[in-house]
């Protein structure tokens, strides 16, 4: 995992976008967590089972994985820091942990998630219902194996509500969020990109979000 900021003070963690979206964000959401240490916020960024540079293969990995995963950081952390607050990208938001406030940017249902995952499969006679299947091998899809088991899991979550929950889209989506911002979805791009402009932005809404749950 990555770690940034004071070793003092409020502190965040941070869910990446799943699969291929997290690898064209990525240099975006460290964007955002260097941003935050500028304005005394620490920050986590891990790699969460089969993502990133961790030793599980992708296809090895499950939701229920990562939400004990992602508990455990929390507590550990939260044993150093006190209350530990949870920022999500996209399908990031699917992921959850005993957070004491919660901060989504374009979070999706894992419903749809995996729907744009099946639109990427080019080749084979799999129907997207037999691609969801509990039992079988693991299926690619956008350059990554993964198991059905995870496919079905992420299929019947949605975004985490618990409260408090701040969430932030751009102006281009027209769902319900408590503010939208200017800006263009680095999910979608073909190459990873950057935008220091919005992350500088999200970090102020961050920031704001934090003090005003307490710290």
């Amino acid at each position: 995992m990555l770690r940034f900021g004071p070793a003092i003070g409020p502190v965040v963690i941070a869910a990446m976008p799943l699969f291929e979206e997290a690898n064209r964000t990525r240099a975006f959401i460290v964007t955002v967590l260097r941003a935050l240490a500028d304005r005394g916020i620490a920050s986590v960024l891990p790699d969460l089972p089969g993502t990133g540079e961790s030793l599980i293969d992708t296809e090895n990995a499950s939701l229920n994985d990562w939400n004990i995963a992602l508990s455990s950081l929390t507590e550990n952390i939260g044993a150093e820091r006190g209350a530990v607050h949870g920022i999500a990208v996209r399908g990031g938001a699917l992921i959850d942990a005993p957070f004491a406030s919660r901060w989504h940017f374009a979070p999706i249902p894992g419903e749809s998630l995996v729907r744009d995952l099946l639109r990427t499969r080019l080749t084979g006679k799999d129907s997207a219902d037999d691609a969801i299947e509990l039992s079988g091998p693991p299926v690619e899809l956008a350059g990554n194996r993964l198991s059905r088991t995870l496919l079905a899991q992420l299929k019947a979550t949605v975004p985490v509500g618990t409260m408090p929950l701040r969430t932030v889209r751009l102006d281009s989506d027209t769902q319900a969020a408590d503010r939208h911002v200017p800006g263009s979805p680095l999910w979608r791009r073909s190459e990873p990109d950057n935008d220091p402009a919005l992350a500088r932005l999200l970090a102020d809404d961050i920031a704001a979000w934090i003090a005003t749950c307490g710290g």
